[in-house]
């Protein structure tokens, strides 16, 4: 996790529970876990009204308060960024997917009760919203959670780091070649696809004499799902003789042949 950061949400569906960690330097540590319920359907969402709970890697977009929602809320919403940039690639629709509480009369729901957000008792809703940061905190959601050892952990997290550290100098090279190697074929973004990307970046390398490229506040979140990607996080500091701009930059990396290439790229 990127240092303003401060806490992440992951949630199990097959046990029905969300574990909160909080962000220790950049390593999640384990604050607390609640019981939750999902879809009716269960998971792995695909279109609007199948009561089905997203698969993937959120963030809270908002933070409703109880006065502008309905009792069925209960003490309060956070809508989360469902669908993101990767199920849109997938065709995945739909809308509405939050972290929620209950109606005032309901102390909790039964497992797989919603119609695709994720519910908490009001009481532990509460607890969980002192932690949330509109706009930063991820939410990752897993039919069940997979467990890395630390040294498998620091080593992925090694590498990944040192493939951007690449992607981020190969960028400043202005060597077309170099920085084409970082991208998937399938890449698309803007309605670019892999050709037209490459080319419009090596059109603009013309008009180039240098550029310098700043990657601060790094996150990367890897997929839980079948589909192998990780979303990487940054904010982007964009110089070169003719052109200066900040901006928060949002990567999909996927691996091809035993090598992390990205797939998709625009602003985060």
């Amino acid at each position: 996790m990127r240092p303003d950061q401060k806490h992440a949400v992951v949630v199990d569906t097959q046990k029905s529970r969300l574990y909160l960690y909080e962000n220790d330097n950049g390593r999640p540590r384990f604050v607390a876990d609640y019981y939750v319920t999902h879809g009716k359907l269960g998971a792995d969402k695909v279109r609007e009204g199948d009561q089905k709970t997203p698969i993937g890697v959120y963030h809270v977009t908002a933070s409703l308060p109880r006065q502008k929602l309905t009792d069925f809320y209960g003490t309060g919403a956070f809508p989360l960024s469902y669908p993101n940039d990767w199920d849109k690639r997938m065709g995945r629709n739909g809308h509405g997917i939050w972290l929620h509480g209950t109606p005032s009369d309901t102390f909790s729901r039964p497992p797989k009760a919603s119609d695709g957000c994720v519910v908490l008792s009001n009481q532990d809703l509460n607890a969980l919203a002192a932690n949330l940061q509109v706009g930063l905190t991820p939410v990752i959601i897993s039919n069940s959670i997979e467990w890395l050892s630390l040294d498998d952990w620091q080593a992925e997290r090694k590498s990944l780091l040192n493939l951007i550290e690449e992607w981020r100098q190969d960028w400043e090279s202005r060597d077309i070649t170099r920085y084409a190697r970082h991208y998937s074929r399938k890449f698309q973004a803007d309605g670019l696809d892999y050709q037209r990307w490459i080319d419009h970046k090596q059109q603009v390398n013309v008009g180039k004499s240098w550029i310098k490229v700043g990657t601060n506040n790094i996150s990367m979140l890897r997929n839980p799902g079948p589909e192998e990607y990780v979303v990487v996080t940054f904010e982007q500091d964009y110089r070169s003789n003719n052109l200066s701009n900040l901006m928060k930059k949002e990567q999909y990396w996927i691996k091809e042949e035993g090598r992390w290439k990205i797939i998709h790229e625009g602003a985060g």
